[in-house]
């Protein structure tokens, strides 16, 4: 099951859920918002397909014409934005499988001095980062990108601060959750995400990935209710006006990846911060396919494209640039 959310004429929520790419899309019965939807599920221990089902469904929805006229909304959203959290893991996935096999020779037969430091998280991520069940796993590399303020919607801009090296895509899977009254994290599903981030500034130092990522981030238009498939295959592609000067295939998937989506929630949600209850986190996994490895420099006005085929309509941005700021601190 497909679910999002798209505004209504009234400027209110409207709830759209279809059973699978390519089918029609009906309004959810007084569904109010994903959250709302994902909350009573998670508090009365239902099934959020069994709280839509007892909602019912209406109206269908064009969810191809409501995209082309900018009506969609982040598949979740929270009504205090501070309360929606953007993070995620990085050097989680092998790549091809020929990428896979170098970067593995690599690690393995390497002196371990001879590593940087992100060869060493990798190679740590390969060892110990899908363990046997009733085992935890090694901890991965984690950041912060921001909270709800910094959540495009699908078809909006992603804008790049005035101060930035770069602006560059990272088509990644996200998983999304909501956490129960009780302090328990839920996951509603799995959503495309586009975890944009300042690559130049990164590649100065590695101590700067904490700036580098403090940018806002995309997701949707759908979440994929459940579990992820094991091999996700999709594309990423940058369109500049009627020409794409990128195009390339993604993996994701833990088929793909060298920890279990289970070990890399349970290092987030290890720490009681992300388990306040109400609220909503937004955990990108990780990507090997980035634009700028083959030395793409997007422009403003360009427009990142990310699509899989299971999880519904393909997420567009478009990049812009903010104007310049004069931010200063002045005392009380």
């Amino acid at each position: 099951m497909l679910i999002s959310q798209i505004k209504g004429s009234n400027g209110e929520i409207i709830v759209a859920v279809r059973n699978e790419p390519g089918t029609a899309a009906k309004a959810v019965v007084n569904g109010g918002s994903v959250y709302a939807l994902a909350m009573e599920a998670a508090d009365s221990g239902k099934s959020l397909a069994a709280v839509i089902e007892a909602h019912g469904l209406g109206d269908t929805i064009d969810l191809e014409k409501a995209y082309a006229e900018g009506r969609f909304l982040a598949p979740i959203t929270h009504p205090d934005a501070a309360h929606l959290h953007l993070t995620g893991t990085g050097l989680t996935h092998l790549g091809s499988a020929a990428t896979r096999d170098s970067m593995h020779k690599k690690t393995t037969e390497a002196a371990e001095e001879t590593l940087t430091d992100s060869m060493k998280m990798f190679k740590m991520g390969i060892e110990g980062g899908k363990p046997k069940d009733g085992e935890k796993g090694v901890q991965p590399e984690w950041f912060y990108k921001g909270n709800g303020y910094g959540a495009a919607a699908p078809g909006t801009a992603l804008v790049s601060p005035s101060f930035a090296l770069d602006g560059g895509e990272e088509p990644e899977m996200a998983g999304i959750y909501v956490i129960s009254k009780d302090g328990t994290p839920f996951r509603v599903g799995f959503a495309l995400s586009n975890e944009f981030s300042d690559h130049v500034t990164e590649r100065i130092n590695y101590l700067y990935l904490a700036h580098s990522k403090l940018r806002p981030a995309s997701f949707g238009p759908e979440i994929r209710i459940g579990t992820a498939p094991e091999d996700i295959r999709g594309t990423s592609r940058i369109k500049r006006g009627d020409k794409v000067i990128f195009e390339k295939p993604f993996l994701s998937g833990e088929a793909n990846m060298s920890h279990t989506f289970a070990n890399l929630e349970y290092h987030h949600f290890k720490y009681g911060l992300f388990r306040v209850p109400g609220d909503v986190h937004v955990h990108m996994f990780g990507t090997a396919t980035l634009s700028f490895a083959d030395g793409i420099k997007p422009e403003a006005g360009d427009v990142f494209e990310i699509e899989v085929a299971e999880f519904g309509l393909p997420l567009r941005n478009a990049l812009a640039v903010a104007a310049e700021e004069d931010v200063a601190v002045r005392q009380l």
